[in-house]
């Protein structure tokens, strides 16, 4: 007994940032998460229903990027999305999103549900503990109708016209479209 608190005393003082099974912050993350995913959902329904498609782009390009800010001012938390395959340049992955999102396509490939995946760390930036957290976005079939395979004139035709770098596109229904990351120093 008294071997094993030494060595777990020898743990904490090698490595100050060993992971807690579930950090105060996680909660937080993942209601955040969810509480975006609700509100980005029910606007992208409520722009289809008024306009199709092409209609929804234009939320996605005007819109969507101020709810993620308006969400991020009021939790206090840093909040975006990206990808390995980004369609507004603004949202591409810093190293530690692209580590992440690549080992979320390795558990994919090895059975795992995209909807499931996740994953959190503190890490120390500039100094600062750093909670950091990420959430797999799965493609589901309304989002192949802009980011699928085939995709119809008119919507490839705005994509171009509002995202002329746009790389994402090629999913199919179950592929890892990108995910929500956040942080927060404490």
């Amino acid at each position: 007994m008294k071997k094993s608190i030494i060595l777990l005393a020898l743990l904490f003082s090698i490595s100050p940032l060993v992971q807690a099974q579930n950090p105060p912050q996680l909660k937080e993350a993942k209601k955040i998460v969810k509480e975006l995913g609700m509100s980005l959902k029910r606007h992208m329904k409520q722009a289809m229903k008024e306009g199709g498609p092409v209609h929804a782009i234009e939320f996605c390009h005007t819109e969507a990027p101020g709810i993620t800010h308006r969400m991020s001012e009021l939790a206090k938390w840093d909040i975006k999305r990206t990808s390995l395959k980004t369609r507004n340049t603004d949202n591409q992955p810093d190293e530690w999103e692209k580590k992440v999102l690549n080992n979320f396509e390795q558990q994919k490939k090895q059975g795992a549900d995209p909807k499931k995946l996740e994953y959190f760390e503190t890490v120390i930036i500039d100094g600062e503990k750093v909670f950091r957290y990420m959430k797999a976005i799965p493609t589901g079939k309304v989002c192949t109708l802009c980011h699928g395979k085939n995709i119809a004139p008119a919507i490839k035709a705005k994509l171009d016209e509002l995202y002329p770098e746009d790389k994402a596109r090629g999913f199919n229904v179950g592929d890892i479209r990108g995910a929500f990351t956040l942080k927060k120093s404490f």
